[in-house]
């Protein structure tokens, strides 16, 4: 349960250890988060989804490339059903 097979614990766990704090990279991705959020659903899911990933970077955030996936594919698999209000 929350465990997906796509993504192996042991990938999980490593990929943690990669993503030291980093004020540059996380500005960076937040920058292009701004820039790509327009009026269309898809380019405020596209700007959603990079300023998850800049959380890896923000010491402040506990987050790993593992929940950003689970949450981006809890999110996709919504919308593909018709959203929370169907």
């Amino acid at each position: 349960a929350g465990v997906d097979p796509v993504v192996p614990e042991s990938a999980a766990a490593a990929a943690a250890d990669e993503f030291a704090a980093d004020e540059d990279v996380r500005e960076f991705l937040r920058t292009i988060a701004d820039d790509v959020r327009g009026e269309s659903e898809e380019s405020k899911q596209l700007s959603a989804i990079l300023y998850r990933v800049s959380d890896l970077y923000d010491p402040d955030e506990a987050t790993s490339p593992e929940e950003i996936y689970l949450n981006v594919r809890h999110i996709m698999r919504i919308k593909s059903q018709g959203g929370l209000r169907r």
